[in-house]
């Protein structure tokens, strides 16, 4: 288990150390309204998730002024939960949402925070480079209306959304 788990984490770091600069991040972010679960609405296809369902994330805050980052995903193959933890730090300021994020030693990937609900903080659009899009959500379920929305935004900023899987939650 903790073998796979290091192999998933790799896995990440090595995909998504591309440069995430050309996204536009959020600002005006708030860390703490951030903190807590997210949920997995939908996303790009990548190894380190495949097959997994029930996807989602905690963050809270790290005594070092980071984010701790702990996913989560049930294997349907194997009928077992992973989990993986990671560490997340801002690369600009904290009222920005771009991240880099390390599942793995000195090693991070990009985390751009792209589109925000910034009342509620209900639901999210993040990529992490080109290849890597996540649909985030409060809840395990997303209104129809709001998915479409963050659908349109990945598809305007040129990601693949025929590719999106959606997975059972």
């Amino acid at each position: 288990m903790l073998r796979k788990l290091v192999l998933i984490a790799m896995l990440l770091l090595i995909s998504c150390t591309g440069d995430d600069a050309k996204y536009k991040a959020v600002t005006g972010f708030e860390v703490d309204k951030y903190l807590g679960t997210w949920y997995e609405i939908a996303r790009l296809d990548h190894s380190f998730e495949r097959g997994l369902d029930k996807v989602y994330a905690e963050y809270s805050l790290r005594e070092d002024g980071g984010l701790k980052v702990i996913n989560h995903g049930f294997d349907t193959k194997k009928q077992k939960w992973n989990e993986a933890i990671g560490k997340a730090y801002f690369v600009e300021t904290p009222d920005i949402g771009r991240l880099k994020v390390s599942f793995f030693g000195p090693f991070y990937g990009a985390y751009t925070i792209v589109e925000l609900d910034k009342t509620s903080y209900s639901y999210a659009l993040v990529t992490g480079g080109d290849d890597y899009l996540w649909i985030l959500s409060r809840t395990p379920q997303m209104s129809y209306i709001v998915k479409q929305q963050l659908i349109a935004k990945a598809k305007a900023l040129g990601f693949a959304t025929d590719k999106l899987i959606y997975p059972n939650q």
